[in-house]
């Protein structure tokens, strides 16, 4: 009886490390074994012990005398009220003269009138400022304790997403520092507006991206364990990817705070694409980028655009609930043609549901003219250009008391001199300059050197701050500039990764690495330190006060 003799089983990640050695003689590791995340099988208890203890003390740098100063800060003014309105509404009403005053005065009801107001930004932040209200009452604490706790929970994700790109739980907790110690991050962290909530939105979004690419590409690799020989072939079908939907559902928190986060979905879309393309390019696929925008590039579309746009409409619920308030009162204003909704009979049923979301686009119609039409050749005592964002070159002061005279409040300043007291949107100098480097350094790293990671930093950079180039004519603030920040900390926590030297260099290398890290965060502290009255609201005196403003821009 003949037996027809059976070939061996071949390891392909095997003949791979057999035929394929680096310059120094090591074999190179099979595509399996190369598409495990950097951090599997790290160090995880001390990693969250040291997270959560750096996490900790961002939190309570953010809520020391939260309430202080006692006063609406800057556009604290329209978002804190909103949201209050919001609280008792579900829609945000007018507000009567005086409102303000009787609000810090602890009267805070009976301040609306029968009439909705135009708001020009998505709700979701609000609802996060009424949240805080809600438990605390309208009271600045109430109505800043949201950020506070926001703003702590991105040095969480900055640690974590650092740690995931770099494979180093230390230079995670770099990340997290860096942005624990910014002045624009804390001064942000401590008051009711929307910026720290969108920047956090879309740090939770992109953590997630970056998640799911390690998942993705280990994916692959096990699904496919050999290259593919077959032309024709497009590899394993990847249609549920969890990290990529809850990257979704923080896109669409974003874009529900802030629409300008539609340029992150846009930007990160792009990048996401290339990550797929380059993953089945790696198991053989030809023509990946093509093939991808088919396997993957369509389910995404819907995890990353089609989620987030139910997010959003869901966001609006309260204008929908009360859209006949809306037609009566905001259908015929400067910023766009009469709604022809309001002329409509008032529907019932699916019909009544289709009548205000024809309503809610005409509304988005006049929002949209107020941003780009009717703020053109105003003029805002803080406004900046962007292209000086990265240097800092104009701060935003979003409270004052000046002329305190001495032995008023504790002021020692001289007789024939006075104290101030002032919160300054300023990040830290010791971190932004070197920052502004690094970027320069990542894009040199992503696009010569071919690392991916960098590519997270100048695709995060320019998403938030491009944008706002053609808007330089309009009253813009640099406190925009939020949005991107956390990606110039990753570009320097890569650099500085760099200057310390990987894990296998000499132990003199690793040495002067450490030795410039620690000198440079000692600066970091000092400069926190120095800056530390301006950005809380200190008494200084004016003398001090001269000493911290740097440049003629920053007064």
């Amino acid at each position: 009886m003949n037996q027809t003799a059976t070939e061996p089983e071949v390891d392909h990640d095997s003949v791979t490390q057999r035929l394929s050695r680096t310059a120094d003689g090591r074999p190179v590791p099979g595509v399996a074994a190369r598409s495990v995340a950097a951090i599997r099988g790290s160090d995880e208890a001390m990693s969250w012990l040291g997270t959560v203890a750096l996490t900790l003390l961002a939190g309570l740098l953010r809520v020391w005398h939260l309430g202080k100063p006692h006063a609406f800060e800057f556009d604290e003014t329209y978002y804190a009220k909103d949201a209050w309105s919001l609280l008792h509404h579900g829609y945000v009403r007018g507000y009567v003269e005086g409102a303000n005053e009787k609000i810090l005065d602890g009267r805070p009801l009976g301040l609306w009138t029968s009439d909705p107001t135009m708001i020009v930004h998505p709700e979701v932040g609000k609802w996060l400022i009424a949240l805080g209200e809600g438990v605390f009452g309208m009271t600045p604490f109430g109505w800043r304790i949201t950020a506070a706790i926001t703003g702590t929970l991105m040095v969480l994700v900055m640690i974590r997403l650092a740690r995931r790109l770099t494979g180093s739980t230390f230079l995670g907790l770099v990340a997290g520092f860096l942005m624990c110690f910014d002045g624009l991050h804390l001064v942000l962290s401590r008051m009711a507006l929307l910026d720290i909530f969108q920047a956090f939105f879309l740090l939770a979004a992109v953590s997630c991206l970056v998640a799911d690419r390690d998942w993705g590409r280990e994916r692959l690799a096990r699904l496919a364990p050999s290259r593919l020989s077959d032309p024709r072939a497009w590899g394993p079908r990847l249609f549920w990817r969890p990290w990529r939907v809850l990257a979704g559902v923080w896109f669409g928190l974003a874009v529900s705070t802030k629409w300008s986060s539609l340029f992150f979905i846009a930007a990160f879309g792009l990048l996401v694409w290339a990550w797929d393309s380059g993953a089945r390019r790696r198991i053989g696929v030809r023509l990946a980028p093509l093939r991808s925008a088919v396997l993957d590039a369509l389910p995404a579309f819907g995890w990353l655009v089609l989620v987030p746009a139910v997010i959003y409409l869901l966001s609006w619920t309260g204008w929908l609930i009360h859209a006949a308030e809306y037609e009566r009162t905001l259908s015929d204003t400067q910023y766009g043609p009469y709604w022809g909704t309001y002329l409509q009979t008032d529907a019932s049923g699916m019909g009544e549901v289709w009548q205000s979301l024809k309503s809610l686009a005409h509304y988005h119609h006049d929002v949209y003219a107020f941003h780009t039409k009717f703020l053109d050749g105003t003029k805002h005592t803080y406004q900046s250009n962007p292209l000086g964002w990265l240097l800092l070159n104009r701060p935003v002061g979003v409270d004052a008391q000046l002329d305190i005279k001495p032995g008023a409040q504790g002021c020692t300043a001289p007789a024939d001199s006075t104290c101030l007291r002032q919160v300054l949107l300023l990040g830290n100098p010791l971190i932004w300059w070197p920052a502004a480097a690094a970027l320069g350094y990542a894009m040199v790293s992503w696009l010569g050197r071919r690392d991916w990671r960098f590519g997270v930093v100048v695709v995060g950079v320019l998403a938030g701050w491009l944008p706002w180039l053609p808007s330089a004519d309009r009253p813009i603030f640099s406190s925009y500039s939020i949005t991107f920040f956390p990606f110039l900390v990753l570009g320097l926590t890569l650099m500085l990764g760099r200057i310390l030297g990987p894990a296998e260099a000499t132990r003199e290398r690793r040495v002067v690495g450490a030795t410039v890290l620690g000198a440079y965060a000692v600066l970091v502290l000092v400069a926190f330190a120095w800056f530390w009255p301006i950005w809380t609201d200190q008494l200084i005196t004016t003398p001090d006060w001269l000493k911290r403003i740097w440049f003629k821009s920053w007064i």
